[in-house]
């Protein structure tokens, strides 16, 4: 898969981690666990970059005797996933054609 893409895809799944609640980086590992394998090296960088670009917002919390970072879907994050729901329209009619080929 090219490295763009699955960047861009790696993304959209933390950001669906997050969707209905926030969350903090062990809990967001397992529940991508069953889609798609992520390590906490690859998805620290991922949630950096969230942030970074106002996609997630984050806050500190006490957590048995530890500070635990929990991440938080903002109306950006929402609008990037939106977006990707859309590309993903897009491929679909694109490898239907490109299929059409392969079955004639």
């Amino acid at each position: 898969m090219d490295a763009q893409l699955k960047k861009g895809l790696l993304e959209v799944c933390v950001l669906s981690a997050i969707r209905k609640e926030e969350s903090y980086g062990y809990k967001i590992i397992s529940d991508l666990a069953p889609y798609i394998e992520i390590s906490e090296s690859t998805l620290y960088p991922i949630l950096r970059r969230l942030e970074q670009s106002g996609a997630v917002k984050t806050r500190c919390t006490e957590h048995n005797g530890r500070l635990r970072r929990y991440f938080k879907l903002t109306p950006t994050g929402l609008r990037k996933i939106e977006e990707f729901i859309e590309t993903i329209d897009e491929f679909e009619r694109i490898s239907k054609f490109i299929l059409q080929g392969e079955r004639e």
